[in-house]
């Protein structure tokens, strides 16, 4: 078969696989190994599961779920009512202190989640309904 036959088969063989519901990302590597195993020695076989292995263990790809997981269980604690009301107790008497409050526990809420939805959903819910009365 030609390059150009193997290419169009190859392309097809995709568009099938996305449109029978498969996600494109396990389309695209199905599709690639199936090929990989029919038109490569079986050799060849090996990098997938080494290439797999390299990205998997990356470092940044593991913080991102981590940082996701932290930022919902922050979210859904006391730790941003708490935290809105520990820092509008200490700047009651500054002027504007409640918004210097939501500034600083917007800051110090991002620093602990690494999440800015978490921040906004958590310190937000905070000092919209649960605003602390002054000391």
């Amino acid at each position: 078969m030609s390059v150009f036959g193997i290419g169009l088969s190859y392309g097809l063989a995709t568009l099938f696989a996305m449109f029978s519901g498969m996600p494109i990302a396990f389309a695209l590597g199905a599709v690639a190994v199936v090929f990989m195993g029919i038109y490569m020695p079986a050799a060849s076989l090996d990098t997938v599961t080494q290439n797999v292995y390299e990205e998997m263990a990356s470092i940044t790809l593991l913080s991102i779920p981590l940082f996701i997981l932290k930022g919902a269980a922050i979210g859904k604690s006391r730790a941003g009512q708490d935290l809105y009301s520990a820092l509008h107790a200490w700047l009651h008497r500054v002027p504007g202190g409640l918004g210097v409050a939501n500034v600083f526990a917007c800051a110090l809420f991002a620093a602990m989640a690494g999440s800015s939805p978490a921040t906004c959903s958590a310190i937000g819910r905070s000092a919209f309904c649960c605003r602390p009365r002054s000391p």
